[in-house]
């Protein structure tokens, strides 16, 4: 995993404008030996064709293609400027990440560091702390003790089960290997009675053992019955805080408005999106999938034109990246279509609803098949 140094931070920093402010970031490239002298050009050329401006006060400038032979090895350098810098657009940046990477290391770099920029409170962190130790830690995503793990990874469907402690297993097994869990959890929850929730859906936890918040979903392929009772769907929980809890709430909702069958019908990045998301049931609800074949992913130019074509339609957009987490993005951010991660040949979902939802997916897949931006491969 990519290391962030406390020498790469730079807060407190000022800048007359958003070119002082990219020259600035790109002379630290240069000193730390992460880029040739020109890269510089590059890095404001880029800025030229689309802005790097993510959203949340954070930007991300990098260079261009024609000069990733400057990249001598990948870095980034990371200035905060508390005034905020004008970035166009009625943007404003307080937080600018300089990167130099090359080929396409630079989207598992994005990943790591927007998945917790795309959190507006550590947005707000980053922007007022006058501390390199605390923006680290944010950026790296160390607050509140680890990232929280729930994604498609945690999720399993059409287990060969016929009784609850196969689930049980599975699942427990499962938060052991995320180094969620201890062996004590591990034993605690095999050997416990889950709660049965109703609608087929049960939940389990133990008091011991729980090592980082996590959430693992396991379910029958066949539902059966636990002493008169059905169940299809086994739900437990690693608690440390209260991220956890989110995903209860959510599951809470689907239960109250009778709606629990929705968990037992969709697919793993379904039942991540239930989990984690308000996913609307609407008639005019409508999914479609696309594969991505830019040459290096969803980058800033690519997800600005995909971003800027879902934008143009009176609709809700979620996209999933069905190749990575399989957690769902507002496809109306930059920030958090970037933080997808998505690399060339990974297939997306994306779920529209509203009046324009027929529209903006037919769009989505024209931009798509054209290479937003860049040209069909």
């Amino acid at each position: 995993m990519f290391q962030l140094e406390l020498s790469a931070i730079h807060p407190g920093a000022a800048a007359g404008n958003k070119e002082d402010a990219i020259r600035q970031v790109a002379a630290a490239l240069t000193r730390a030996g992460n880029v040739g002298e020109g890269y510089v050009n590059g890095m404001l050329a880029r800025e030229q064709q689309t802005s790097t401006y993510l959203g949340n006060g954070i930007a991300i400038p990098h260079g261009t293609t024609d000069t990733r032979d400057l990249v001598l090895k990948t870095g980034v350098q990371v200035y905060q400027f508390p005034q905020g810098i004008a970035w166009g657009d009625d943007q404003t940046a307080y937080v600018v990440i300089g990167i130099a990477a090359k080929s396409d290391e630079h989207l598992a770099l994005l990943r790591q560091l927007t998945h917790v920029l795309s959190d507006d409170s550590v947005a707000e962190s980053l922007k007022t702390t006058d501390s390199a130790e605390t923006l680290r830690s944010l950026l790296m995503g160390e607050k509140q003790g680890g990232e929280f793990q729930f994604d498609t990874s945690l999720i399993a469907t059409d287990v060969a089960a016929g009784d609850l402690m196969t689930l049980q297993a599975l699942n427990a097994g499962r938060l052991q290997q995320a180094g969620a869990v201890d062996a004590a959890f591990v034993s605690r929850v095999i050997t416990s009675r889950p709660l049965n929730l109703g609608q087929g859906i049960w939940l389990s936890d133990s008091t011991e053992g729980n090592l980082g918040s996590a959430v693992a979903v396991s379910r029958s392929a066949t539902p059966f019955e636990v002493e008169g009772e059905k169940a299809a769907l086994l739900v437990t929980v690693s608690v440390t805080d209260d991220r956890p809890l989110t995903v209860l709430n959510y599951l809470s909702d689907l239960l109250i408005n009778q709606q629990a069958d929705r968990l037992l019908s969709a697919d793993a990045a379904g039942i991540l999106a239930l989990l984690t998301s308000e996913v609307t049931e609407q008639a005019d609800t409508l999914t479609e999938e696309f594969t991505i074949r830019n040459e290096h992913g969803l980058h800033a130019r690519p997800g600005t034109a995909l971003v800027s074509v879902i934008k143009q339609f009176n609709c809700d957009v979620s996209v999933i990246n069905l190749d990575g987490s399989g957690k769902p993005a507002n496809g109306r951010s930059l920030m958090k279509v970037v933080a997808l991660g998505v690399k060339k040949g990974h297939r997306l979902r994306f779920t529209s609803s509203g009046e324009d939802a027929r529209a903006a997916l037919d769009a989505i897949g024209a931009a798509i098949a054209s290479g937003l931006g860049e040209g069909a491969a």
